[in-house]
């Protein structure tokens, strides 16, 4: 084989490198995008179980502070 062939041979085994690394770079900018996407999905799907806890703590938080602002009141009038 001449030196122009083994040049030749080269640049293809360069070139078929190249394409299975872009390749592979590909699929796993792939898979980050999907679990990027799944954990917004998951964080959407949270959002309205968290509504009826927060408002609870708000309600159950709310009675505190009326009944704290009634005792105050109370105390004040004595």
């Amino acid at each position: 084989m001449s030196l122009g062939g083994w040049i030749f041979l080269a640049i293809i085994v360069a070139l078929v490198g190249l394409g299975i690394a872009t390749y592979t770079r590909l699929v796993g900018l792939r898979q980050r995008s999907e679990e990027a996407w799944s954990d917004i999905d998951v964080q959407l799907k949270r959002r309205p179980d968290l509504v009826p806890n927060l408002v609870e703590t708000v309600k159950g938080y709310a009675a505190h502070e009326r009944s704290t602002c009634s005792e105050s009141v109370r105390r004040i009038q004595w």
